[in-house]
């Protein structure tokens, strides 16, 4: 049996904030915590958020609220006392899940406790960036530091081959391995009662095809093509309907869209579904899934649809589309809306091969979070092996910033220590404590090599005022308190 292991888990987003990549945080957390010992989350805090709820603890460092703006919030990644908190979990090995504020902060945690780092390259992040910075250059030099903190890592993966192929585009140059993610709805469909609940006040006639779309209602998603598609099977009188489970994004503009094609008859646009039952009575009513985006490397949602037995139309040689053979375990056309169109038409003339490619689906598409979590878990003692043997070279290639704030980090959780064990009672006289952090200030400080001598002197001010005292210098040279 494979040694239990803590396991400390870094991600700009998560619940309240939810998105794939929050969702995959806390699956990875919920399923190591359960199985094979003991994780925590940090990620950036948020008002309002709640987090009492988890068997796992959750860390929260400073942030901006740009929710307005973004939709997320700004980490600013700077805590000393996370570090700490980090280092008294007895942490093994940290896991990142996003290349930006939080890898700032894994990386320092990482240079001052001597642990190893891993990235998981979930999604496209240079479209992200590119639709949020708008100057070419400032995009690319944003990518630029994205793929720094990468190489930061001592081992990168990514959710499929497409992720990593993407990644290699951007100028990575290392190895990567493919871990993929699972899926926490399980195999089967709910019950015909609570399938009626959910969706028996839309209008769904029975023997109808319905065909679903679920996730952020974005146009990158391929959403354009679904509603051109419907819109020549609505010219030719074939009749269907088209349920987008989601919102936020571009909600207004692709619900205007719909409204220019005559399509709000037959298009029902629910909003966001948070239940996780009551999304899978969607998938479970549907008769097809549509995803035809090439944006997004693996899909979660084509496997939660395989779940309950719902197959796919995707875009041959997507991400998505990875494991999908045509006619067998999904449907596969062109990146456009004729293709759509004309795989939608085949279909509807044969609703049996939608019901047996949809199981075939279920067979070959499906994998838990428990079983994913599981491989990772095996992957991790690989990792934990080599970083122990050296096998791993030291990473330079970061941010001059990081390792400045590596270096501050480092002292103030010494600072931290003294204040802590001061607090606890360890030494009953406070001012003996202060006496010995004045004795051991220079220590502390050149262990540190800095690269000058503003930055030394700025950070032994921060350590002045941390501590509380007022170290000068005399005429003699000696340091009073």
């Amino acid at each position: 049996m494979a040694e239990k292991k803590t396991v400390c888990l870094l991600n700009d987003s998560f619940p309240p904030l939810i998105d794939g990549v929050s969702n995959v945080v806390v699956n990875y957390a919920r399923y190591v915590e359960k199985n094979h010992g003991h994780a925590m989350v940090v990620t950036p805090k948020v008002p309002g958020a709640d987090d009492s709820g988890y068997e796992f603890p959750v860390l929260r460092f400073p942030s901006i609220d740009t929710r307005q703006m973004m939709g997320y919030v700004t980490g600013v990644p700077y805590s000393p006392e996370i570090v700490r908190r980090i280092r008294d979990e007895k942490t093994d090995l940290l896991h990142l899940h996003c290349p930006m504020s939080s890898a700032l902060l894994a990386k320092q945690v990482k240079d001052t406790l001597n642990l190893p780092l891993i990235l998981t390259w979930h999604t496209k992040y240079d479209i992200d960036v590119r639709n949020a910075i708008h100057s070419k250059m400032l995009a690319d030099e944003a990518i630029r530091i994205l793929i720094q903190n990468v190489n930061a890592c001592d081992e990168v993966w990514t959710v499929s081959r497409g992720a990593g192929e993407n990644l290699r585009s951007l100028g990575y140059e290392g190895d990567y391995i493919v871990m993929e993610n699972g899926v926490d709805i399980p195999r089967g469909k709910v019950s015909r009662e609570l399938e009626q609940t959910v969706c028996g006040g839309y209008d769904l006639p029975e023997g109808m095809p319905v065909f679903l779309f679920v996730g952020r209602l974005m146009w990158y998603k391929g959403l354009r093509l679904i509603l051109d598609a419907m819109a020549a099977m609505k010219e030719e009188g074939r009749e269907c309907r088209m349920v987008f489970v989601g919102g936020g994004g571009e909600e207004a503009e692709i619900k205007a869209y719909c409204e220019k094609l005559k399509l709000t008859d037959r298009c029902i646009f629910t909003g966001a579904v948070r239940d996780r039952e009551a999304l899978r009575a969607w998938y479970g009513r549907a008769d097809l899934f549509l995803f035809p985006s090439t944006f997004d490397t693996n899909g979660l949602v084509v496997r939660e649809a395989a779940a309950c037995g719902t197959a796919s139309v995707l875009i041959e040689g997507s991400c998505a589309a990875e494991d999908v053979t045509d006619g067998r375990n999904g449907f596969l056309i062109e990146e456009n809306w004729e293709s759509l169109a004309a795989k939608l038409r085949e279909v509807c003339e044969h609703p049996e091969a939608m019901e047996r490619v949809g199981h075939a689906a279920q067979e070959e598409l499906y994998l838990s979070w428990e079983d994913a979590v599981a491989r990772a878990v095996e992957r991790y003692d690989v990792v934990l092996d080599r970083f122990r043997s050296g096998a791993y070279k030291k990473k330079t290639a970061f941010l001059d910033f990081a390792q400045a704030q590596g270096k501050l980090m480092n002292v103030l959780m010494q600072v931290q220590d003294y204040q802590q064990r001061w607090l606890e009672g360890i030494r009953s006289d406070g001012q003996e404590m202060l006496s010995n952090l004045a004795s051991e200030r220079d220590m502390i400080l050149e262990s540190f090599r800095f690269d000058s001598d503003e930055l030394r002197d700025r950070m032994s001010a921060v350590i002045d005022l941390v501590a509380g005292t007022n170290f000068r210098k005399d005429d003699s040279g000696d340091r009073e308190g």
